[in-house]
Parts: C-alpha cells; sequence; structure tokens
C-alpha cells in the first residue's frame, strides 16, 4: 500500500556514493599513505643492510613512517570507496603535510619534493571542500548537486 508520502520520500533518497572530488582527494591521500608506508621500508632495508645509524634511528623513523603513513593510506582508501570518517583524516594530514613542504622549500632546499607536495595538499584540501564534498559529507549529496544551480 504506497502512499504519495513513500513516493515522495523515495524521491529524495539521498545518493551514498561520493562526489568525484571526495574520489580524487581520497585517491591522492592514500597516495601520500602508501609514499610513507614505503619510505618506512626503505628504511627498515637500510637498517637491515647495516647503514650507519649514529645520527637517527632509522628503525624508529620507520616505525613513525609505518604507523602514520598506514593511518593515511587507510583513510584514504575508505574516503575513496564512500567512508565519510576518512575525511578527517584525510584534512588533518594535508594541514600537517603544509608545514613540511615548507620546510622543503626553504631550510632543506628540497623545491622538487616541496612543490609536489605542498601542491597535492593544497589540491587535497581544495576537493575536500567543495560544495560538492561537504553537502556528501553533511548526507545531503545527490549526484545532480554536482550540476551547475545557475
Amino acid at each position: 500500500m504506497g502512499s504519495e508520502a513513500d513516493g515522495a520520500a523515495g524521491a529524495l533518497r539521498i545518493d551514498d556514493r561520493p562526489p568525484t572530488t571526495i574520489k580524487v582527494a581520497g585517491g591522492l591521500t592514500a597516495l601520500e599513505g602508501a609514499i610513507a608506508v614505503v619510505a618506512a621500508l626503505v628504511l627498515v632495508i637500510r637498517g637491515l643492510a647495516g647503514h650507519d645509524e649514529t645520527i637517527a634511528n632509522g628503525y624508529g623513523t620507520a616505525g613513525w613512517f609505518g604507523i602514520i603513513g598506514g593511518g593515511v593510506l587507510l583513510g584514504g582508501i575508505v574516503l575513496f570507496i564512500g567512508k565519510r570518517w576518512g575525511r578527517a583524516i584525510a584534512v588533518v594530514a594535508q594541514i600537517l603535510l603544509l608545514p613540511v613542504a615548507y620546510a622543503l622549500l626553504t631550510d632543506s632546499h628540497q623545491p622538487l619534493l616541496g612543490v609536489p607536495l605542498a601542491v597535492a595538499a593544497v589540491v587535497v584540501l581544495v576537493l575536500l571542500f567543495t560544495p560538492a564534498s561537504v553537502r556528501w559529507l553533511a548526507d545531503d549529496y545527490a549526484p545532480d548537486a554536482d550540476r551547475d544551480e545557475s
């Protein structure tokens, strides 16, 4: 026994699929996390190969990169597949990566690393705060919402 209200509720059904902006931001965030995990593996391999660790502990740094990078990788993956909680991880990661990019550009004199990192962090932040992304996060996203409303 269907009523008009049932039909209206069906028409207003929210689509749980994330917008393209969220999927791209999730993919970039996952890539950042994957790079950190690879860096952790490289540090462990260097330590096992007998690299001099008198200045810094490669295993400790590898552990830090592995834990943080693994979390960022997980956050990016779940954001890509449409889990809203991944957005918080992505936002915090980008905010923390901006000073790292600045340090690479200034004190470390490594613009080949700093520029792409800064660009990626800013792009992800912009994608996470577009109107479609915010509507999706607020559980108010519908595929037609991406269209220009003018």
